[in-house]
C-alpha cells in the first residue's frame, strides 16, 4: 500500500515512520527544503525515543522516503495524510492555511482516486473546507476525479509517541464512503490484528473527538492544580488527596498530578481552539474557560513561592533550573511553564542557569542568552540560591543531596513536580517548598 504523508514535524513524521515498520510504502513531503536534506541524512527535526531508529531501519529498507515534490509523491498513493501545523491566531482559533493550501496541492496534482485524511488537529468543519479546497483545485483543471475526505485524529503523547502509534488505545477514523472505510480498515489492518480498535464514525464526531480528549485531559490537569492550591492552604496534603481519589475507578490515577501547568503543542492549543469554536457557535465553554486560567495562573505559583521565601527584590539572587521542556522524554519547549518561571524571575532582577537533558537547543530559541546553560545538572547549582525541579526527568529523581547542598549557596528547594520528600529534605538541613503537600 503507497501511501503519502505532507509535513514532517511530530506527527507526520511518527506517521511516516510507524506507517512504513509495517510495511508500506511510505513517502514524507515538506516544503521546507532544510528538513528533507537533514532528514535524508538522519538527522530528525524532533526528539522522540524509539523515532530515529524506526527512521533509519525504514529508509533502510527502501519503505520509507522524504520528498519536497508533492506531484511525484502523490502519483500511486491510495491514501494521503495532511500533517502540517495549526497554530493558534490571536483569538484562539486554529490557523488552517497550511491545512487548505495542502488539500489545494493535492488537487492540482492527483491523478487517481484518493482519501485524503485530515491528522492534523483541526476544527469540526475542517473536513468540508478540505473538500471544497480540494474540489476547487480539480474544478480549475476541468476534472471530476473521484476523491474522499476523512478525519483521523492523532493521540500521540510527546516522549511516547511510538508505542502509541504502534499500540494505540483506540483509532478514530471520520469517513464519507464505504470506499474510505475500506481504504482506512486496509490501512490499519497491520493494527487490529492486535486487538486494537478501530472506531469508524461520521467526520464531525471525528474531528470533536480530538478535542474533547485534549480538554477533558487538562481539565484533569487543571482540576488537580486548583486542588492542591487549596490543600495548601488548608494544611491538607495532595499527594494523599490523590491517592484517596485516584482508587475510584470512575476517576482513575492518570492526569491527577499536581504541578507547575501543562504546555506543549497540544493542550494550551486545543483548548483554546475548542472554547473559539463553541463562540463562533453562540455557546460559551464555561469549564473550558476555566481550565486555560487555572493554567495560566499555576504557572506562577512557584514564583509565588520564591517572592515568598525571598522577597519581592530578587536583585542578586540566582537560580537553578533542573529541566527547561513541558515535560520529560521530549525538547519540546512550548508553552513550556520554565519559559514563564524564568521570564518572570529576571523581570524582578534574577538571574538563572538551567540544565535539561536534550531541551537545552529548543529553549534557546526562546531565551536565547538571557539565562546561562549548564552542561550538566551539578554544574547548574553551583552559587544558586535555591534548586528549582522544574522538569521530573529521570535522572532529577535521586540526586546526591550531600552534592546539591554543597553546590548551593542556600539549601532552598522549590519542587515543582512533587518528585521529593519535603520530610526527607527538611531532615537533611533543607528548605522545601512543592505544590499542595506538608
Amino acid at each position: 500500500m503507497k501511501i503519502t504523508v505532507v509535513g514532517t514535524g511530530y506527527v507526520g513524521l511518527v506517521t511516516g515512520a510507524c506507517l512504513s515498520d509495517v510495511g508500506m510504502d511510505v513517502t514524507c513531503v515538506d516544503v521546507n527544503e532544510a528538513k528533507i536534506t537533514n532528514l535524508h541524512k538522519g538527522i530528525l527535526p524532533i526528539y522522540e525515543p524509539g523515532l530515529d531508529a524506526i527512521v533509519a531501519r525504514n529508509v533502510s529498507a527502501g519503505r520509507l522516503h522524504f520528498s519536497t515534490d508533492l506531484t511525484a509523491s502523490i502519483q500511486g498513493s491510495e491514501a494521503a495524510f495532511i500533517a502540517v501545523g495549526t497554530p493558534p491566531g490571536e483569538d484562539g482559533s486554529a490557523d488552517l492555511q497550511y491545512v487548505l493550501a495542502v488539500a489545494d496541492g493535492i488537487g492540482r496534482t492527483m491523478t487517481d482516486y484518493l482519501v485524503v485524511i485530515t491528522k492534523s488537529t483541526v476544527p469540526v468543519g475542517t473536513a468540508e473546507k478540505v473538500r471544497g479546497a480540494l474540489r476547487a483545485a480539480l474544478d480549475a483543471r476541468g476534472s471530476d476525479l473521484p476523491f474522499d475526505v476523512a478525519s483521523n485524529p492523532e493521540f500521540l503523547k510527546e516522549g511516547a509517541a511510538v508505542d502509541d502509534f504502534m499500540k494505540p488505545d483506540r483509532i478514530v477514523c471520520g469517513v464519507e464512503s464505504e470506499r474510505a472505510q475500506d481504504v482506512l480498515a486496509r490501512l490499519y489492518k497491520p493494527f487490529t490484528l492486535n486487538g486494537h480498535p478501530v472506531l469508524f464514525m461520521d467526520i464531525p464526531s471525528a474531528e470533536m473527538t480530538k478535542y474533547a480528549a485534549n480538554a477533558m485531559l487538562a481539565t484533569k490537569i487543571s482540576f488537580m492544580n486548583d486542588i492542591a492550591n487549596l490543600c495548601e492552604i488548608m494544611g491538607a496534603d495532595v499527594n494523599q488527596v490523590r491517592k484517596g481519589i485516584g482508587s475510584d475507578p470512575r476517576i482513575g490515577t492518570k492526569f491527577i498530578y499536581p504541578g507547575i501547568g501543562y504546555g506543549g503543542s497540544c493542550f494550551p492549543k486545543d483548548v483554546k481552539a475548542l472554547a473559539r469554536t463553541a463562540k463562533e457557535q453562540g455557546y460559551t465553554m464555561r469549564i473550558l474557560e476555566a481550565v486555560e486560567a487555572v493554567n495560566d495562573a499555576q504557572k506562577s505559583v512557584m514564583v509565588t513561592k520564591i517572592k515568598a521565601h525571598f522577597g519581592s527584590d530578587l536583585r542578586g539572587k540566582h537560580f537553578a533550573f533542573w529541566g527547561l521542556s513541558f515535560k520529560p522524554q521530549t525538547d519540546d519547549m512550548r508553552e513550556a511553564p520554565s519559559v514563564v518561571i524564568a521570564e518572570s524571575l529576571m523581570a524582578l532582577g534574577a538571574t538563572v542557569t538551567a540544565y535539561d537533558p536534550v531541551a537545552i537547543e529548543e529553549a534557546k530559541h526562546q531565551l536565547h542568552d538571557r539565562i546561562t546553560y549548564a552542561a550538566d545538572a551539578y554544574q547548574a547549582l553551583t552559587g544558586a540560591d535555591a534548586l528549582l525541579l522544574i522538569t521530573e526527568w529521570s535522572e532529577f529523581r535521586v540526586p546526591n543531596w550531600s552534592r546539591v547542598k554543597d553546590a548551593l549557596r542556600q539549601p532552598v528547594v522549590f519542587d515543582g513536580r512533587n518528585i521529593y520528600s519535603g520530610t526527607e529534605l527538611r531532615a537533611l538541613g533543607f528548605t522545601y517548598s512543592g505544590i499542595g503537600v506538608l
